[in-house]
């Protein structure tokens, strides 16, 4: 099967690079049994893409069961995953199964892991380890065949090392990790998935729409949209109901828009045209410096710089520059990976993660700019 059909029977909406390297992740680790861990910022899609991993499994004609470990309380966690005996708690008035035990020969989604109390990560690392479990008030282990995938909106690297996740089981979860992409940074995929929700929610309701007029979908092209696709695709229902399937412009649109804010200036950004991935991840960098300019003065002092440092450091650049005093692209690429590698101590993920762009790809740059963090 190829990628598009792939996507479309899967419901992966989406042509950006970024989607396009997410899809083909799925479609390799999908056949196996291997451990996924999904991360990115609320909203983003990961349980579509933890739903893509289990239809694309051998394991796809039994179920797949989603639990929101956010959303139980600490006391009542175990017995929902692993079941409890009857009279092992004051409310447990009959025997019942949990989670992992519905889910014997499927998939479970433990959505929002990074909200699993540490005494439950231990049983469920012991669950991964060997496919043991207990149920609570028994003392006899149980077996389940159970395809674990994890998503989370949490950094867990950042959450292991002030002690709130397991180191043991943060690993056995990465075996495989997604990174879904915020929808700001691949706004490509916008007139596609708004196309889908106009799809989905007008056939499902019997509505009638006459659709976007152009400043309309530039404006929603333009929007950061904080909550991602979830946000979009309310904005979208909310709109095909409350206007009346008008053709909608761009001031219906911002009515809609709660954190509405007019993009900034280019300031002058060179635009490349049928740009290659390597020039959209340099201009990408390329902003992220021009737009954080006074949080990369404060960190360096924060690591420490001196002034003579910093005066021969400007003094190199301005050699290095155009000769009118701006800063090659070069330059200002550098100075963003070496000040990015600095502040996470030489941790190229998450490096990688704060710039914007791919491991891979600092991985070049840095052998390119001869960078030894």
């Amino acid at each position: 099967m190829d990628r598009a059909l792939f996507q479309k029977e899967h419901g992966i909406i989406g042509t950006s690079l970024e989607i396009q390297e997410i899809v083909d992740v799925v479609r390799q680790v999908a056949p196996t049994d291997i451990t996924v861990l999904i991360t990115g910022e609320s909203g983003t899609g990961k349980e579509v893409i933890a739903r893509a991993l289990h239809a694309a499994s051998r394991r796809a004609k039994k179920p797949i069961v989603t639990v929101n470990c956010g959303a139980i309380p600490e006391g009542l966690i175990e017995s929902e995953l692993f079941g409890h005996e009857k009279g092992s708690f004051t409310s447990a008035v009959e025997t019942r199964k949990g989670y992992f035990e519905i889910a014997d020969g499927g998939t479970i989604f433990l959505d929002e892991i990074g909200e699993m109390p540490l005494a439950t990560q231990v049983k469920l690392l012991r669950v991964l380890e060997n496919g043991e479990y207990t149920r609570v008030g028994a003392s006899l282990s149980r077996t389940a065949d159970v395809r674990v995938v994890a998503a989370t909106n949490k950094d867990l690297e950042y959450e292991v090392q002030h002690k709130r996740f397991r180191p043991d089981l943060y690993f056995r979860l990465r075996s495989v990790n997604i990174v879904v992409p915020p929808l700001r940074t691949r706004k490509e995929d916008i007139p596609a998935l708004v196309e889908q929700f106009v799809k989905d929610f007008a056939e499902k309701n019997k509505l009638k729409f006459e659709g976007f007029t152009d400043d309309a979908t530039e404006l929603m092209m333009a929007y950061h949209w904080p909550g991602n696709v979830r946000e979009l695709k309310n904005v979208i229902e909310s709109m095909l109901v409350l206007e009346n399937g008008k053709k909608i412009n761009s001031d219906d649109v911002r009515k809609y828009l709660k954190d509405y804010r007019a993009p900034m200036q280019e300031r002058n950004l060179p635009v490349v045209v049928n740009r290659t991935v390597e020039q959209a991840e340099r201009e990408l960098i390329y902003r992220a410096l021009v737009d954080l300019k006074s949080e990369i003065l404060e960190l360096k002092e924060i690591i420490g710089h001196t002034h003579a440092v910093a005066e021969h450091s400007a003094q190199a650049d301005a050699e290095r520059s155009h000769g009118n005093g701006s800063m090659s692209l070069d330059v200002m690429e550098r100075r963003m990976i070496t000040n990015a590698l600095e502040r996470y101590k030489g941790n190229r993920r998450l490096a990688a993660k704060e710039l914007n762009i791919s491991e891979r790809t600092l991985y070049r740059k840095i052998k390119e700019f001869g960078l030894h963090e």
